[in-house]
């Protein structure tokens, strides 16, 4: 296993008192580096890994020129002008080698990936062919050099075949496969400590008292995590007593690659996590100019990094696929590709918004007869969980936009484009 490189000191830390959007991502884009460490795997374990390395063909695939179909291979020099007669001559089964080449007016029967024979070029579908005991007729009008896959058609010696940071799909797999490549290189997956701070925070399944709320935001954070690939380890709950949490993250910060909280992401408000990440590293409270989620702490212990999103679990969802994501995709080495936003007209008005903020709205696309519109829910409180439950993706609106008159056309991200399944 090869060992992490390390993050540059203090790479939180910036000039500004609020950032925008684009700002936050160009920081993290450019400031972070993976710590995650690599490991030679199997192919069959590869795929929702991060390739490490790039993988070069070995060979040619296909490795041979070989038939596209079952059917009759020939020299496109024997062609006539109309129907031209060959001898079937041989019969060559995918895996076996032809006995030998073919002469001027002789056929070859032949299956989908078979060797081509030498002096063959062509190769005609068996259904377009007319058979009369060994004579193979073939119509007027074919194509030199059709159904017929050449050696390196898709790969040559030495082509990469997929480059690293990339997060490997099954399909990438099967390609890497197709070159005789058993094993690969790939980031090891990131260790996370989930951890939930405050007296008041209970899990679900206890009796709740009044004061008391039931850590959504655990639960929430714990599907996201592993949606990301990394391994995540709940921490429990930590309360509000400073020594406790101080040992608690000290410990955290030697065992794992990230440590992740939510609530108390402004240096103003009273959180232990907050105060151990500065006594223990560094940390820098981003201010945001988004709704929902303003405030966001990023932090670090050497190599550990701290993200403390925000309180509310609108806020910490939107943050999370938003700034966290590629945040993750950076440490953990994997190329980070923006979602995908799809202009579409808005079904809804929106007279004043504020200036110089961009904001995000859970909606969802409605099928009309004019076409498909934006909807979006009419309350947009921060606190609102079951609205994540009805939303199939996000609003953009950019922060030059004060109003929003129906037919407006807007951005939609569907939460499919940040790695999350559609809903049922």
């Amino acid at each position: 296993m090869t060992r992490a490189r390390r993050l540059i000191d203090d790479c939180f830390v910036h000039d500004k008192d609020r950032l925008r959007h684009d700002e936050v991502l160009d920081n993290l884009n450019n400031r972070l580096t993976s710590v995650a460490d690599v490991e030679r795997i199997d192919l069959v374990d590869a795929a929702g890994r991060v390739l490490a390395s790039p993988v070069t063909s070995p060979r040619n695939v296909p490795d041979f020129t070989n038939a596209a179909v079952d059917g009759y291979a020939f020299a496109s020099t024997s062609l006539d002008d109309g129907e031209t007669v060959l001898k079937r001559v041989m019969r060559i089964q995918a895996g076996a080698q032809p006995p030998r080449g073919l002469q001027a007016g002789e056929a070859a029967q032949i299956f989908t990936g078979a060797i081509m024979p030498a002096g063959a070029d062509t190769c005609i579908m068996q259904e377009d062919a007319k058979i009369d005991g060994d004579r193979v007729i073939i119509p007027a009008g074919v194509k030199r050099g059709i159904n017929v896959r050449a050696a390196g058609e898709d790969l040559k010696m030495g082509d990469e075949v997929v480059p690293a940071s990339v997060r490997l799909r099954p399909q990438e797999v099967a390609a890497i496969a197709s070159t005789g490549t058993a094993s690969v290189e790939v980031f090891a997956p990131l260790s996370v400590a989930l951890v939930s701070t405050g007296d008041e925070i209970i899990r679900p399944g206890r009796e709740i008292a009044t004061g008391q709320v039931y850590d959504s935001n655990h639960h929430l954070l714990t599907g996201l995590l592993e949606g990301t690939g990394a391994k995540v380890t709940d921490l429990g709950i930590l309360p509000d007593d400073p020594d406790i949490v101080q040992r608690a993250v000290r410990n955290a910060a030697s065992r794992f690659d990230v440590i992740v909280t939510t609530g108390g992401a402004s240096r103003g408000e009273a959180d232990y996590v907050v105060e151990t990440i500065e006594q223990l590293g560094s940390l820098h409270a981003w201010q945001i100019a988004i709704k929902p989620g303003r405030p966001l702490a990023f932090g670090q212990i050497g190599d550990t990094v701290f993200l403390g999103l925000p309180g509310n679990p609108v806020a910490v969802f939107v943050c999370f696929l938003l700034y966290a994501l590629p945040a993750f995709a950076k440490l953990q080495g994997a190329y980070w590709r923006p979602p995908q936003r799809y202009p579409l007209p808005a079904g809804f008005s929106m007279p004043k918004l504020k200036a110089d903020r961009r904001e995000f709205w859970r909606g969802w696309i409605d099928n009309t007869d004019k076409g498909p519109i934006l909807k979006k829910f009419t309350r947009d409180g921060s606190g609102l969980i079951t609205g994540l439950t009805l939303a199939t993706g996000l609003i953009e609106v950019a922060e030059d936009i004060t109003s929003v008159t129906e037919g407006d056309v807007l951005g939609y991200i569907p939460f499919t484009e940040f790695g999350l399944p559609p809903a049922n």
